[in-house]
């Protein structure tokens, strides 16, 4: 069962697309990338499969999305918009963990520790601008003073698995580019690849939610 639900902020309306479990333990708030929404395919599966696994999923759209913008705003602009949000993802009354794909990942790492999240779910970190290693984020990674679960794509150009710091071992989906995507050569299907995915979310999920 999903719904939605607008969420004014000061830089427009937000959305929130909720998928609820029964008797849920916590909530899983995603948001989306600078270039693509909530359709994006990781985002779909987790909020397919969540729910029967007692975790309600919490899809949000930023202000610029809803709007109908091409272009995201500042990393500012878009933490400023979490925060406002955070509040409805907070009223259920459970445990939140925040996470995102991408720049949403970003947002999920700056912000987690003031708004009390109880972890980080980074889907394809965007670890450095393709090509530009030295342009390295990992400070927002490691800044997020929460249990933190990164799932990178085997050849994700905004940073491969092996790239990450000391510390993060980001769980690994063989062959998949930024947005999870493998190759029809591959040795893994795509289905295969987002099950992958969604079982190593859920047994990170098992420590961090009660």
């Amino acid at each position: 069962m999903s719904a939605s639900e607008i969420v004014p902020t000061a830089a427009g309306d937000a959305r929130v697309t909720w998928y609820w479990a029964r008797g849920a333990r916590g909530v899983v708030a995603l948001g989306h990338g600078a270039g693509g929404g909530i359709e994006a395919r990781d985002l779909q599966a987790l909020a397919a499969v969540l729910p029967s696994r007692g975790v309600t999923v919490a899809l949000v759209e930023q202000p610029w999305r809803v709007a109908g913008k091409r272009m995201a705003p500042a990393p500012k602009a878009l933490d400023a918009a979490w925060r406002e949000v955070w509040q409805a993802l907070a009223k259920p009354g459970l445990p939140v963990v925040a996470g995102g794909r991408s720049a949403g990942a970003r947002v999920a790492c700056r912000t987690a520790g003031e708004l009390g999240a109880a972890g980080v779910l980074a889907l394809a970190f965007p670890l450095h601008p393709p090509g530009r290693p030295e342009k390295s984020r990992a400070d927002e990674l490691l800044g997020a003073g929460v249990p933190t679960l990164v799932v990178q794509g085997g050849r994700d150009p905004f940073g491969r698995p092996e790239e990450f710091p000391a510390g993060v071992e980001p769980v690994t989906v063989p062959h998949g580019d930024h947005g999870f995507a493998v190759p029809k050569t591959a040795d893994i299907t795509q289905d295969s690849a987002l099950a992958l995915l969604t079982d190593a979310v859920t047994r990170w999920l098992e420590g961090v939610l009660p």
